[in-house]
């Protein structure tokens, strides 16, 4: 029986004194609870992990806060424990799109629940448009959606105003609906769009993973899997895991097609990142993924670099 709750989050709300609230939360989290949490005036986004009575106790401290009774939460289970600690950190934004004074707390488009989004995809007077960055959308995408290949969630901005809005340049605007892959970076899209001018803007309620989770297969309008950040590296309908790997050289997904790449070295490198790794830098790699090896044969997690999560 799994023993370790894990609880991704995130809110957009006013909050007054980050200070104070990461002092708050610092208390409730306690010595069983760990994970990151990144708390800004425009509210709190993160993933902590410990026994399911610790995790309530946490969230109990938060939702007792103005603005946090319904946060928007994903849970799930592991079998150790995957973090090394706590950290609770203020920063300027919860998700950086480089905008730290844009208020997604007050602005925001309005949510569409998976059983809705189809209907919204699917008028051709709705313009679909993709979040997240290059490489997540080559694992899986919504059919019709619009990529702005971005590498970074801070590009989303430029991109925007050099490319995107021409797209809303027809005599009767579009509507535009946004997605991500667990609904942070498109909430704050959408208050992005807003502040634009955008009037018709939606964003889907709990992202990719909430309609997968929700949709069934045969009535889905999602092609691929969907990119995320851990260790199952993607997932398809029903958060079934998919058949991407993850390099350890640059931490991105491997398709099956993409591991039959004579540059493709499990564990060190593959056909992104191949010309680009030093003999250092493979050495580690071959290294780290030999300890990895090792604590898998002995039953026991082997804890590496953390990726940026949604």
């Amino acid at each position: 029986m799994p023993s370790v709750l894990v609880a991704a989050l995130y809110k957009f709300a006013p909050v007054p004194d980050p200070g104070g609230l990461r002092a708050r939360l610092e208390r409730a989290c306690g010595d069983e609870v760990r994970g990151t949490l990144l708390v800004a005036f425009e509210g709190i986004n993160g993933t902590i992990a410990g026994p399911a009575q610790s995790i309530e106790r946490v969230l109990a401290s938060l939702r007792s806060e103005p603005g946090f009774d319904d946060l928007e939460l994903k849970f799930s289970d592991a079998e150790a424990m995957p973090f090394h600690r706590m950290k609770v950190r203020v920063k300027p934004e919860i998700v950086t799109l480089g905008l730290p004074d844009l208020d997604a707390a007050a602005n925001a488009g309005a949510y569409v629940t998976p059983e809705n989004w189809n209907a919204l995809i699917a008028d051709p007077d709705t313009i679909v448009i993709d979040t997240r960055n290059a490489y997540e959308g080559d694992v899986g995408a919504f059919v019709g959606a619009i990529q702005p290949n971005t590498v970074a969630f801070r590009d989303f901005p430029d991109w925007f105003r050099t490319e995107g809005r021409a797209l809303l340049d027809r005599p009767v605007p579009p509507k535009v609906a946004m997605y991500c892959t667990g609904g942070i970076r498109c909430e704050k899209a959408t208050a992005f769009l807003k502040a634009e001018g955008v009037t018709d803007v939606f964003h889907l309620q709990g992202g990719v993973l909430r309609y997968l989770e929700t949709v069934p297969e045969p009535e889905s309008l999602w092609q691929g899997e969907c990119f995320v950040f851990d260790e199952r590296v993607a997932v398809g309908h029903g958060l079934e895991a998919g058949t991407h790997s993850l390099c350890r050289g640059c931490r991105m997904p491997v398709s099956p097609a993409g591991r039959t790449s004579p540059h493709y070295v499990e564990g060190v490198c593959c056909e992104r990142c191949h010309r680009s790794r030093s003999d250092t830098q493979r050495e580690a790699a071959r290294e780290r993924d030999r300890q990895v090896r090792i604590a898998g044969q002995r039953g026991i997690a082997h804890i590496g670099p953390r990726r940026a999560r949604d």
